[in-house]
């Protein structure tokens, strides 16, 4: 399922707070300062990726319910969101309790790259993980909101190369069944992608704050998979009923993508060539 463009749904549930919890979103969100709220939108941003040791599982429940809050002061940080997974980092139902993401928007390149591989965030994800995947993004495209947020996108051509997505959306509870009685076979089509590099399942609360990201060769490659088959069949389904309360689709430029995730080794090359 997805917003206007592309991406599958069925990310896999988050832990703790409910969907409508106030507190939990406020965890979440940086403080703001009055004068950063006319500043421009961010234009960068970072996802880390971690598989977890299972000594590590208490520390990542503790991580996900103080949310962004435990991060600190971070150079450039705009906002960020502590998210859940599904199991191996994937798109189902199935919690991932040793698997947890990290997304933070950023207002340069520079600040983005420095959090990616010096912050005590990433490092701290770093030394309990089995896997760790950290990748630095440029903005391209931005269209909707998240949390009120959204991103602008940075000077410079549009990608001709690798490209990556995040859609994200809080689901209507009066629509949750229709909506993922169409998940199921948009995934299985987003396993199978010709294209498709790297895909994660992510969430903010089970089943109605749900986000997908991935990685692909080209724009083509991922239009191909957007726009035909069981995806295009829940593009017309989740916009026709009117599915969501909110949601953002991002394009970005990769920049870097440094780490390792289900046995595949990263430098920061893989995401430029």
């Amino acid at each position: 399922m997805s917003c206007p463009e592309t991406m599958s749904w069925r990310a896999g549930a988050a832990l703790g707070g409910s969907p409508g919890d106030p507190g939990r979103e406020a965890a979440n969100i940086l403080p703001t300062a009055p004068a950063a709220l006319h500043s421009p939108a961010p234009s960068h941003a970072v996802l880390l990726m971690s598989r977890l040791r299972s000594s590590a599982v208490p520390w990542a429940v503790w991580r996900l319910a103080r949310g962004a809050r435990a991060f600190g002061a971070v150079p450039g940080l705009r906002f960020a969101r502590v998210l859940g997974s599904g199991r191996d980092g994937g798109f189902g139902l199935e919690p991932g309790l040793d698997c947890q993401g990290v997304f933070a928007a950023f207002d340069s390149a520079e600040a983005a790259e420095g959090f990616a591989q010096h912050s005590g965030v990433a490092a701290a994800y770093r030394e309990r993980a089995l896997e760790h995947f950290s990748l630095t993004l440029q903005v391209s495209s931005c269209r909707g909101s998240w949390g009120g947020q959204t991103m602008a996108p940075a000077a410079g051509p549009a990608p001709s190369g690798p490209v990556a997505a995040l859609t994200r959306a809080a689901i209507k509870p009066t629509r949750m069944r229709e909506f993922w009685r169409h998940s199921p076979p948009a995934e299985a089509d987003l396993a199978a992608a010709p294209g498709c590099r790297l895909a994660v399942g992510l969430g903010e609360a089970p089943l109605l704050r749900q986000a997908t990201f991935s990685l692909w060769d080209s724009v083509p490659a991922m239009d191909a998979y957007a726009r035909q088959g069981a995806h295009q069949r829940a593009i017309r389904a989740s916009w026709g009923g009117s599915y969501f309360s909110e949601w953002m689709f991002v394009r970005f430029r990769p920049l870097a993508l440094r780490g390792r995730w289900h046995g595949r080794d990263f430098s920061p090359g893989d995401a430029l060539a």
